[in-house]
């Protein structure tokens, strides 16, 4: 690192160059996207495998509960409290001090979640009973469905480890985003896939119980995560050893901002476990069916808005905005267009195709043509709240950026509330697609009430500009679904295509579908100018 501090900058050069800023988010999609289609080809080796039934819901729920924690810890909290304090060490302190924070911030957080690990595997029962108390029901009262509650408790056991190791990947990670490096954090989940797809296909078949063979291949994939990252953070410099360091100034700051985060990024999170609560009350297969509609759903979540929030976060935590408050805002009025941009017309294809594309990732093996109707009725009712969970990772990062992680955990109480309150109104009449439609609505509330207080304090208004600009996106993902859906097979057409001519025309209609979407865009009025800052 340069030792010299950079020269004052003007407002307009504050935020990383627009350019830059949109290469970077290009290189985070680019690999973000390799690593959601091995995602899709994991599940679908899973799927294959296990189908939408009682070993699916069990191995689902044991992938769940770890992953809950990954998202809070390697995706919400940590990211967005660790990054801007460790920027602003290396903007303004030594580098003995920016590796000090990073050796103390790792030994801190990594023995906390070393001990979270060790204490869920000894209590996988407890964790088991509290999240599937439906299945621990039938377990006391010895019904067929006590079967899952002992299994999902010794998955548990295999599963929870995971977590360490995820988190400490995300710790390098955070690291070398803030030191310009995104591609190789966006490509590191590429090997868990990979790990995940061989232990699917050429491991767990060989085993009587698949299930426990599938859960060890996800921990051999975390620690596989962790050891690809280490050397890139060696080559800045920075790979030290980690130290307790709980009253060390940086690490109080980012704890200080991290514990209210923990559920200030991760409402939908919350609200899909509530959801696996109450889903193991239901029939077989309603955690499956959640399971793969939300699957979908992290595809263009994980491939444009983490993208999208992984840089911009970056990028707004540089401005200062008591003095360059226009830069802020049009920073995160850039990712707010952008995101929708990509996020209307990817939640509008997935409705007009959801039968579809289910059918064509899925349907092989132990998963059938039933699995593919019941999980198209969640899927319909999740993605309709696609674009505000989206934009809750782009607007959280607004709060997170000025160091503000208090305003978040209030917005996801609130829609916690409202989605525990939708349950249970929508699940009796609606059963599992109930679930779904509450995480949906509950992400409407979230996202309201994120753009209201940001509104409200002045920290960023949505401009007339981005409001046009939606509408046209708007309208042309309506067109475009409408053709995509005329142009679709019924489902009995699709039941007679081979297997390669129903991925080359659901290709054919997705690629048609984006050029319909894009055409309709630029007669609209939408320019490439548009999606800069």
């Amino acid at each position: 690192m340069p030792s010299s501090s950079p020269q004052p900058q003007s407002a307009q050069t504050a935020v990383v160059k627009k350019s830059r800023l949109l290469r970077s988010g290009m290189v985070t999609a680019g690999a973000t996207f390799l690593s959601r289609i091995l995602g899709m080809f994991r599940d679908i080796a899973i799927a294959q495998l296990l189908g939408a039934g009682l070993m699916a819901d069990v191995f689902f729920f044991a992938n769940r509960i770890p992953n809950f924690f990954r998202r809070l810890f390697a995706e919400g909290a940590f990211a967005q409290s660790f990054v801007p304090v460790l920027t602003k060490c290396s903007k303004e302190e030594s580098s003995q001090a920016l590796r000090e924070l990073i050796a103390k911030s790792a030994g801190t957080l990594g023995t906390i979640v070393f001990a979270i690990s060790l204490l869920g595997m000894l209590a996988s029962p407890v964790v088991t009973a509290i999240f599937g108390w439906g299945w621990f029901e039938a377990y006391l009262n010895n019904e067929p469905d006590a079967a899952k509650f002992t299994q999902a408790s010794y998955l548990l056991e295999i599963t929870f480890p995971y977590l360490f190791f995820i988190t400490l990947t995300a710790l390098c990670s955070s690291v070398l985003n803030v030191h310009g490096s995104f591609a190789v954090p966006a490509i590191t989940p590429c090997l868990l896939n990979v790990v995940m797809i061989a232990t699917a296909y050429f491991v767990a078949p060989h085993f009587s119980d698949p299930n426990e063979i599938l859960a060890i291949g996800m921990v051999v994939g975390g620690v596989v995560q962790l050891i690809f990252q280490l050397p890139f953070v060696w080559r800045l410099g920075l790979l030290v050893r980690p130290r307790w360091g709980w009253s060390h100034p940086g690490v109080k700051r980012i704890r200080t901002l991290m514990i209210p985060a923990l559920f200030g990024v991760s409402a939908s999170q919350l609200n899909l476990l509530v959801n696996t609560v109450l889903a193991s009350f239901l029939a077989t297969g309603s955690i499956s069916y959640l399971y793969y509609s939300d699957r979908l759903l992290e595809f263009p979540i994980g491939i444009f808005a983490v993208a999208i929030s992984t840089v911009i976060l970056p990028a707004l935590s540089r401005v200062d905005i008591k003095t360059q408050h226009e830069a802020y805002e049009k920073t995160l009025d850039w990712g707010v267009r952008l995101v929708l941009l990509l996020g209307i017309p990817s939640a509008l294809g997935i409705i007009a195709l959801r039968e579809p594309i289910l059918r064509v990732i899925f349907m092989r093996g132990a998963f059938t043509e039933e699995n593919v109707i019941l999980s198209s009725h969640s899927l319909l009712a999740s993605v309709s709240g696609l674009c505000a969970i989206m934009l809750v990772r782009v607007l959280v990062q607004g709060f997170a950026a000025i160091q503000d992680t208090k305003t978040p955990v209030r917005c996801s109480i609130v829609a916690i509330v409202a989605n525990i309150i939708f349950n249970l109104i929508l699940v009796w009449p609606l059963d599992y697609v109930g679930l779904a439609l509450s995480t949906a609505l509950a992400a409407f509330v979230n996202a309201g009430q994120l753009l209201y207080l940001l509104y409200k304090r002045n920290i960023y208004r949505v401009s007339k500009k981005a409001l046009f600009f939606i509408a046209k996106a708007l309208l042309s993902g309506i067109v475009m679904a409408v053709a995509v859906r005329y142009c679709s097979p019924d489902f009995s057409q699709w039941a007679q295509m081979t297997t390669l001519i129903s991925i080359l025309y659901l290709a054919a209609l997705i690629c048609g579908g984006a050029v319909v979407f894009f055409v309709c865009c630029l007669l609209l009025g939408i320019r490439p100018r548009d999606i800069k800052m």
